[in-house]
């Protein structure tokens, strides 16, 4: 996996693509901070990256939100349980 900034890449992003397109992992920084994920992808295969890529994203904020579920003492909750927490943080809204 190989950083670069933002500012790198401005300035010359030829090899940022290439070592994309050699199945390198780039993450790009912005202020020394993380904020995207290069991957490279074969035009036969863009669609199903895309979904599997996704898909990991969700599966990752479903562990997020049962960690934090949890940590909240929430994870061993019923159904019913569940309806009412809904409600509650409804507040007596209407349903849409």
């Amino acid at each position: 996996m190989k950083f670069v900034s933002s500012r790198e890449i401005r300035v010359n992003p030829r090899p940022v693509f290439d070592a994309a397109g050699e199945g390198d992992e780039v993450v790009i920084t912005s202020r020394g901070k993380p904020v995207a994920l290069l991957v490279g992808v074969d035009g036969d295969d863009l669609e199903e990256t895309v979904r599997l890529f996704r898909r990991a994203k969700a599966q990752v904020a479903v562990s997020r939100m049962r960690g934090a579920a949890a940590r909240a003492g929430l994870a061993g909750m019923d159904q019913a349980e569940v309806e009412a927490e809904i409600a509650a943080a409804r507040g007596g809204r209407a349903a849409r």
